[in-house]
């Protein structure tokens, strides 16, 4: 934000040295990023953070530097002489979409005469980089540098039927603006029109059919309120960008509407002529008021470490306009009223960072004792950071996706619900109107990204919410990890089987047969614990990888994370380590196609029982000529070891028997030498 020296000086009485005021400045949270000599001015450049746009305008920093100096504050008084004719008859207004704007004021001066502004009015906007038009151009433009309050003037003769229409854009809708390129409207926008066609993007920029121009005589000046988020959002899908949309991205004092358009008004007067019409048009109105906040005082020293005058609390509390009440909390509180242009004082530790800056940073000692409480983390947190470093173990990197898809990716997967997804009013990006009920299709989308990119070897995984719709009621926020590999079915299940393990090593992960679109056929399963649904994994099919436009094998999963969270075990377990040697008996059984690993593995557990160490499964063999139609053969290693005595030889070959026939009872297997 660049503001000029000179202009500040009509404000603030300003008689300090600019390194002195630049370095004041800075320690109450304006960042000095230069001091440019500009003739007999100085531009200077503050960085305003995105919570302060009341200081997005010459007034706003001098309020800074008066608070800060104890100085008083002179504001123009904005009284134009109104003479001419009704308003009424002479323009009208029409808001269609008070959710887009919740207020907008008119006004309208005739007979004027626009002609270059005056070498005054012009040295000022040249300090600050601000280019010249003409008289009521650029005396709108300089009101929106004094105020931070961006206003319009129309030729009122160029607005159809002298109407001002505020409503959504429509459907392929076109306009030309004043930078004179062509612009595609959509109904997410905002859009000024007249009685025919859109004559400018609201709080954007006006249209070249409207434009002010050196034939015109008389204006209709708009000052209004516009949504913050769908200006940025109409911003940055047109790639338009404005001093007007950078203000309005950031929200304006409510209050300060009507008196940009007097202020406005009153200098066009001055500087153009004409008469100004009797009356203003003004629909929407103010918001409420502001909600009082209380700030305890003992807060300040329990936070800050220093003691601050109760006296001097409010002084500063005051001076920054904010309302004092009076409403018993004698001297250990102070309950304010902030200021329409504070509207991002909502809490009590808003104030208390108030009277921290303007008191002055630099008057807390370095080596005061600020009090001190103990923290831990939760039992959540814990296993999250399990999860994450066993998962970063495996080869995987953690993704940050944003919690909005577009209609065909959330349909492409969503095993947890089939109600319709939460819609958006307004997309965050383009298209990107549901709240996500599933994590895969974002993880999806990442990868192909990646893969787009060169970065082939994309292992991927998210820990987030997923949000499933319930009927007259919020949507439940499930915690969701999901996985985005390159391997294959077996590779991802066993991630999982880690994860469930590094959780609680008791826990038997178990599967199903499980059918998705996504999933190839054959190739996809449901995950359970202790019989509980755990979740789903499963490789992509073809069609779903033409979905997401990914070029290589994929295999996604996704696991509720309750399920282990309510089984975790946090306390580490110690577990002897026997000193008998382990014996291994690997076992190639022929078996139905329909048989499923999970039933034989738990028949083999069941048989071997404790003397069972590991279970490994190896490969899947088929050919039918050897094996037969319909066959299948298992290769498997079962580990065996006695904890207490050494395991013979005649022991494991007698429970290798054991196992082979229980499965042959089970499933018709046959051990294949």
């Amino acid at each position: 934000m660049l503001v000029s020296l000179n202009w500040l000086k009509t404000y603030v009485a300003l008689d300090m040295p600019v390194e002195e005021l630049t370095h004041r400045l800075m320690m109450a949270g304006f960042n000095h990023e230069s001091s440019t000599p500009v003739g007999d001015d100085v531009a200077i450049d503050l960085e305003v953070t995105s919570n302060r746009p009341d200081c997005l305008g010459h007034i706003g920093v001098a309020r800074e530097i008066a608070v800060l100096w104890q100085r008083a504050l002179t504001l123009p008084k904005a009284a134009p002489q109104a003479k001419g004719k009704p308003l009424n008859t002479l323009a009208s207004v029409v808001v269609d979409c008070p959710d887009l704007c919740p207020r907008y004021t008119a006004r309208a001066i005739t007979g004027m005469r626009v002609a270059p502004s005056p070498p005054w009015l012009l040295r000022r906007l040249a300090t600050i980089g601000q280019p010249a038009i003409n008289n009521v151009v650029d005396v709108t433009n300089y009101v929106m540098m004094e105020s931070g309050q961006p206003l319009h003037a129309f030729d009122l003769e160029r607005l159809a039927g002298g109407k001002i229409v505020v409503r959504r854009g429509r459907q392929g809708e076109k306009l030309e603006a004043i930078d004179h390129k062509t612009y595609e409207l959509t109904t997410e926008m905002c859009v000024i029109a007249d009685r025919d066609h859109a004559v400018g993007i609201a709080g954007i920029m006006g249209g070249a059919s409207s434009e002010v121009t050196a034939a015109t005589r008389n204006i209709l000046l708009e000052s209004a309120l516009f949504d913050p988020s769908a200006i940025r959002a109409a911003a940055r899908r047109l790639n338009l960008q404005s001093d007007s949309s950078y203000r309005f991205e950031r929200g304006l004092d409510p209050e300060a509407t009507d008196w940009t358009s007097r202020r406005a008004c009153e200098l066009i007067l001055e500087l153009a002529g004409g008469e100004l019409a009797s009356g203003a048009i003004d629909v929407g109105g103010s918001p409420p008021s502001p909600k009082p906040i209380v700030l305890r005082l003992p807060q300040l020293e329990r936070i800050l470490g220093i003691e601050v005058p109760a006296t001097r609390v409010r002084e500063i509390l005051a001076a920054l306009g904010n309302q004092l009440v009076s409403d018993g909390h004698g001297h250990h509180a102070v309950e304010v009223i902030p200021p329409s242009w504070r509207r991002d004082l909502e809490r009590e530790i808003d104030l208390v960072e108030e009277v921290a800056r303007i008191h002055g940073y630099d008057a807390i000692p370095e080596d005061v004792n600020v009090p001190m409480a103990p923290s831990a983390r939760t039992a959540e947190d814990r296993v999250l950071e399990q999860l994450r470093n066993t998962l970063t173990a495996l080869g995987y990197d953690e993704a940050l996706t944003i919690s909005v898809v577009d209609e065909a990716w959330s349909r492409t997967f969503s095993p947890w619900t089939d109600a319709e997804p939460l819609q958006l009013s307004m997309p965050i990006l383009r298209r990107a109107d549901r709240m996500r009920r599933s994590l895969v299709p974002s993880l999806l989308a990442a990868r192909r990204t990646n893969e787009t990119l060169g970065n082939l070897i994309c292992e991927l995984f998210e820990i987030a919410r997923a949000y499933l719709p319930r009927a007259g009621e919020l949507p439940q926020e499930d915690l969701m990890l999901a996985l985005a590999s390159g391997g294959d079915f077996l590779s991802v299940k066993g991630a999982i089987e880690s994860l469930v393990a590094r959780v609680n090593p008791a826990l038997e992960l178990t599967v199903e047969p499980a059918r998705f679109d996504l999933f190839r056929a054959g190739r996809a399963c449901a995950l359970r614990v202790d019989g509980e649904l755990l979740g789903y994994l499963g490789e992509v099919s073809d069609d779903g990888r033409k979905a997401f436009e990914l070029r290589s094998a994929t295999t996604a999963a996704e696991i509720r994370l309750a399920p282990l969270l309510d089984r975790a075990v946090l306390l580490p377990q110690y577990q002897s380590q026997s000193s008998m040697p382990a014996i291994e008996r690997d076992l190639n059984l022929v078996v139905d196609e329909r048989v499923r690993w999970s039933d034989l593995a738990q028949t083999v557990r069941s048989r071997a029982g404790a003397l069972l160490e590991r279970l490994v499964y190896r490969d899947t063999y088929r050919d039918p000529q050897r094996l037969g139609a319909g066959k299948k053969s298992l290769l498997l290693t079962v580990v065996l070891r006695q904890p207490d005595a050494t395991l013979t030889g005649e022991l494991a070959d007698a429970l290798r028997d054991a196992i082979v026939a229980d499965c042959r009872a089970a499933f018709g297997a046959e051990l294949r030498s």
